[in-house]
C-alpha cells in the first residue's frame, strides 16, 4: 500500500525527503519526538497531540497493528506520523488491521524512510520547530516557506478543539482480559471530571478506583460544577500551551478557596499551578515517551513513568509556603508533582494511567479517594503506603 514520495519540511530549512504512507495531503504542525519502543495507537489518538506531529525514535514502527480496544480517544488527533520504517507485516493475534490502512482511513499522512537519529538530534539540539508534512507539494523552499508562517502552540488554545462539549457519564474500566485486576469495590464517591482532551485510559483508572464519574466540558463553569454535588474534582490532560486556557483557570480559581479535592495530571497540573499563581513556560523539546525516571520526594523512590508534554511549571513562581514540591524529573529537574498544604489539591505531570511496563504510578487514583475521605493532600507516607497496597493487590486477570 506504500505510495509516492513525501516531503517533510522544518521552520529552518532542513527538509527530509522519504516514502508517504496512509493519508495524502498537506499537514503543518509542531514537530516532536517521542521515544517509546510500543504504543504508536494511544499516542495516534491521544488528544494531548493536537497541533503536533510525532517522530518515532523505535526504528521500526507498525508491527503488531492497531485494534480497538486500546485507543485513547475517537480519532486520532496527532497531525503526522513520521517513522524510520513502517513494518510491512503484523503479527499480533490482537490486530484488526495494519498502521497503514489504520492511517489512511482516518485521514493522517505519514512519511517513512528518513535518518529519524538525525531528525530527533536536531530537535534535541535546537528545539522543537514548526514543520510541514506534504504528500503533494514537493518544492523545498515552498515547504520550507509554509513552515516558517506555520502558527506555533504558544498562545494558542487548542483545549476547545479537543474538548467534548457536553456532560456524560463514564462507566466503563479495564474490560479487557489483557488489562490489570480491578483494584477494589465502588466507593460511592461522585467525581467530575474536567475534559481537556480528556484519555480514555485516565476514566478508567477512575472508574477502577471505584469512583463515579461525569465528564463536563473544559468551559464549564464553577458554578454549574457546584450544582453537580462531587465530592471531588478532576483535571484532565490536554494539549498545547496552558495559558490560553483562560476559562478552566477561572473555574479552579473559584473552586480551590471551597476546599474541593482537585486532582490534576499533565495539563490538569499547569492549570492548577496557574490558578495557584505561578507561570509555566515552554520546554526545548519536552517530555513524550516512557521510562522517565521520577523522583518521589517524600519517600525517596523513583517511579519509572510515562510522560507527553511541552510545558512546564516553574518552580520558582509557586508560593513555597503555600504549594509543597512532591514530585522531580531525575533527567532536567523539572517539576513534575505538587501539593497544596492547606487544601486537599495534588496533581502530578507524568502520567499516571500509561505505563511503559511497571504500573509505578497508578497509586496516585487512589491517593485520590484518600484525600477526599480526609479533606487533605496526601502525604509522602500516604503516598507510600497506598503503593505497596496497590503493588501487593495487582493480579493479571
Amino acid at each position: 500500500m506504500k505510495s509516492g514520495p513525501a516531503k517533510l519540511a522544518l521552520e529552518d530549512g532542513t527538509v527530509y525527503t522519504g516514502t508517504a504512507f496512509g493519508a495524502e495531503g498537506t499537514r503543518s504542525a509542531e514537530v516532536v519526538f517521542n521515544t517509546s519502543m510500543a504504543g504508536y495507537q494511544e499516542i495516534l489518538t491521544d488528544p494531548s497531540y493536537a497541533g503536533q506531529m510525532v517522530t518515532m525514535t523505535y526504528p521500526q514502527i507498525g508491527n503488531y497493528g492497531v485494534n480497538a480496544e486500546d485507543v485513547e480517544s475517537d480519532r486520532p488527533y496527532v497531525e503526522g506520523l513520521i517513522v524510520r520504517e513502517l513494518s510491512s507485516r503484523v503479527s499480533n493475534f490482537r490486530a484488526e488491521q495494519s498502521l497503514e490502512g489504520y492511517l489512511k482511513a482516518t485521514g493522517v499522512v505519514g512519511l517513512e524512510g528518513i535518518d529519524t537519529r538525525a531528525l530527533t538530534k536536531k530537535l534535541r539540539e535546537q528545539g522543537v520547530m514548526n514543520a510541514v508534512l506534504s504528500t503533494e507539494i514537493l518544492d523545498d523552499s515552498q515547504l520550507s516557506r509554509m513552515a516558517r508562517e506555520a502558527p506555533g502552540l504558544v498562545g494558542r488554545d487548542l483545549v476547545r478543539e479537543v474538548s467534548g462539549k457536553t456532560s456524560s457519564r463514564w462507566t466503563k474500566g479495564f474490560e479487557s482480559k489483557f488489562a490489570m485486576a480491578s483494584r477494589g469495590e465502588p466507593t460511592g464517591l461522585k467525581v467530575v471530571a474536567i475534559d481537556c482532551g480528556i484519555k480514555r485510559n485516565i476514566l478508567r483508572n477512575l472508574v477502577e478506583a471505584g469512583f463515579e464519574v461525569t465528564v463536563v466540558a473544559a468551559d464549564t463553569p464553577a458554578e454549574q460544577i457546584r450544582k453537580l454535588k462531587p465530592d471531588g474534582l478532576f483535571v484532565s490532560n490536554g494539549p498545547g500551551d496552558p495559558e490560553p486556557v483562560s476559562y478552566t483557570i477561572e473555574t479552579l480559581r473559584e473552586l480551590i478557596p471551597t476546599g474541593m479535592p482537585i486532582f490534576g495530571i499533565c495539563l490538569g497540573m499547569q492549570l492548577l499551578g496557574l490558578a495557584l499563581g505561578g507561570k509555566t513556560y515552554k520546554l526545548k523539546f519536552g517530555h513524550r515517551g516512557a521510562n522517565h525516571p521520577v523522583l518521589n520526594v517524600g519517600t525517596g523512590r523513583v517511579e519509572i513513568t510515562s510522560q507527553n508534554h511541552g510545558f512546564a511549571v516553574d518552580i520558582e513562581s509557586l508560593n513555597r509556603e503555600e504549594v509543597e514540591i512532591t514530585h522531580l524529573n531525575l533527567n532536567d529537574n523539572t517539576l513534575e508533582g505538587i501539593a497544596h498544604r492547606s487544601w486537599p489539591i495534588y496533581a502530578v505531570q507524568y502520567h499516571p494511567e500509561a505505563s511503559p511496563g511497571p504500573h509505578d504510578a497508578s497509586y496516585l487514583f487512589d491517593c485520590f479517594a484518600g484525600m477526599i475521605r480526609t479533606g487533605r493532600a496526601p502525604s509522602a507516607h500516604q503516598m507510600a503506603k497506598a503503593q505497596q497496597a496497590l503493588q501487593q493487590s495487582r493480579t493479571i486477570r
